[in-house]
């Protein structure tokens, strides 16, 4: 009885510096990450006060446009925006208002850029969202079917598809869409102004106004997603599991449901994560075709200022949201492949 006691205790004592070292294993990656991600959000800010500052153009010289403006005038602008001072000291005076959550204020429109950026996040979330989802689940079931029936018509035919809407221009595609879809989609903005005081009857309006725009986006992101889960899916066709799987009698259809598939979506559940925070800041152009009510054409209309606060917050948004994104898709790819928590 005392040597069986003492041999339980003894395996438990080996099994807890391993359980131990999992544990820490798992802190000290996450921490390593969030370490990461928070140096990239620092050189983002760097980036974004020091790259806007090389755009041609003075802001006060903007502001003061088809305005009569004596030199004492525009002097005294520069010193109450602080344009005036040290590169380095309107830095360390823009950090210390962005540790306290204040971007700053609009030269242009003269209102907290934290509070413009607020009223325009939702019309990019929208019309992100809706195009990510959209993309996912289209690009998702075309690459699987695509790689299942490998050089087949279909295949050739979605792959040739999706490889030529991966290289075309969101702007120009949106511009033929608008030209292709004259009178049957609104071209501008993202509501009506004549829609009647009801809820249901506004949401349509939204909706229709969301169609272009959305098919914009959707029609790039789509085929990126497409094309990586076809790799992926080619990657397992002739996995052993796989011919293990077939050999016990299993149809097809279950084979690649049950089997192939689930494997086949790790690298594609990343690059969604990854690729969510890409769209964000990639939506400018498309935003600004479209003149949908976003951060993307609010971007392009800071730039002609240049409004240099309203720049800066925007940049810190959409530059923040591709690495908080990162940070998020190498986490779950940690706890959906165990190969990567086992390393």
């Amino acid at each position: 009885m005392t040597q069986v006691a003492s041999s339980a205790v003894l395996e438990a004592e080996e099994r807890d510096p391993d359980e131990r070292r999992g544990g820490t294993g798992t802190a000290r990656f996450v921490l390593g990450k969030l370490g990461g991600a928070l140096a990239s959000l620092l050189l983002v800010v760097l980036l974004g006060f020091f790259l806007f500052r090389m755009i041609p153009g003075d802001p006060v010289a903007t502001m003061t446009r088809d305005r009569p403006t004596s030199p004492e005038q525009l002097a005294e602008l520069r010193a109450r925006l602080g344009v005036d001072r040290p590169l380095v000291e309107q830095f360390l005076s823009y950090l210390g208002g962005l540790l306290r959550g204040d971007l700053g204020t609009s030269y242009v429109f003269n209102r907290p850029v934290g509070e413009m950026i607020a009223e325009r996040l939702g019309a990019t979330v929208l019309l992100v969202g809706t195009a990510t989802l959209l993309a996912v689940a289209l690009g998702l079931w075309l690459g699987v079917r695509a790689a299942w029936r490998r050089e087949s018509v279909f295949d050739r035919t979605q792959t040739g598809i999706a490889l030529t809407l991966w290289s075309v221009p969101q702007f120009w595609l949106g511009m033929l869409l608008l030209i292709a879809t004259q009178g049957f989609f609104p071209s501008r903005g993202m509501r009506s102004p004549d829609i009647p005081d009801s809820l249901v009857l506004q949401a349509l309006d939204v909706a229709h106004h969301l169609v272009l725009p959305c098919v914009t986006l959707l029609a790039v992101v789509y085929a990126q997603y497409m094309l990586v889960m076809r790799s992926s899916l080619l990657e397992e066709m002739n996995a052993d599991y796989l011919t293990t799987a077939r050999a016990k009698g299993l149809r097809d259809d279950l084979v690649r449901r049950r089997h192939a598939v689930p494997n086949a979506l790790l690298p594609t559940v990343t690059l969604v994560f990854l690729q969510f925070g890409l769209v964000v800041s990639g939506t400018v152009t498309v935003e600004t075709v479209f003149s949908w009510p976003g951060l993307g054409l609010l971007t392009f209309e800071a730039l002609w200022g240049p409004d240099l606060p309203l720049l800066q917050g925007l940049f810190v948004v959409l530059a923040g949201s591709v690495v908080v994104m990162n940070f998020l898709a190498e986490l779950l790819y940690r706890v959906l492949d165990p190969r990567v928590r086992a390393s």
